[in-house]
């Protein structure tokens, strides 16, 4: 027998709320609480092998405090801020990671506005160099000793 293989639209609205979970430190556990479902549904949700309904998708929305079309979203800015030769799944990659999820929660504890434009130019100042020093390593001949 065939395994039905999940819609593309589904898995993307699951990574979504997976990302979203991560991102407010929620476990599967306590989502599956706050929605009267178990965690297996929310591991089914998550990994798009379950559809989830419009009036779950508002229970969902209602936890995590987004609008639903939050789900939906795929961040259209990522690949102006990130660089050309990033796609938004390298960014949800590093939203979901550990150090993802540290660099969010402490950038968004920064209140001052100015001060979070400062680290977006450190961040793409650092990125800028690190392409560079790159660029170089590939292209200078090799040193021997």
């Amino acid at each position: 027998m065939n395994k039905k293989t999940p819609n593309p639209i589904d898995v993307f609205v699951g990574s979504r709320v997976r990302l979203r979970r991560l991102m407010v430190g929620m476990s599967q556990e306590a989502l599956a609480d706050r929605l009267g479902v178990t965690f297996q549904q929310v591991q089914k949700y998550e990994k798009g092998t379950n559809r989830i309904s419009a009036s779950r998708l508002q229970a969902i929305s209602d936890v995590f405090r987004v609008p639903p079309s939050f789900f939906f979203q795929d961040d259209d800015t990522a690949g102006a801020t990130t660089g050309a030769g990033h796609d938004t799944g390298d960014v949800s990659t590093f939203v979901s990671s550990k150090e993802g999820l540290d660099l969010n929660r402490a950038f968004l504890k920064i209140e001052d506005a100015g001060v979070r434009k400062s680290i977006i130019s450190l961040a793409t100042a650092l990125s800028k160099a690190s392409e560079l020093s790159g660029e170089r390593a590939e292209t200078a001949p090799e040193q021997r000793i």
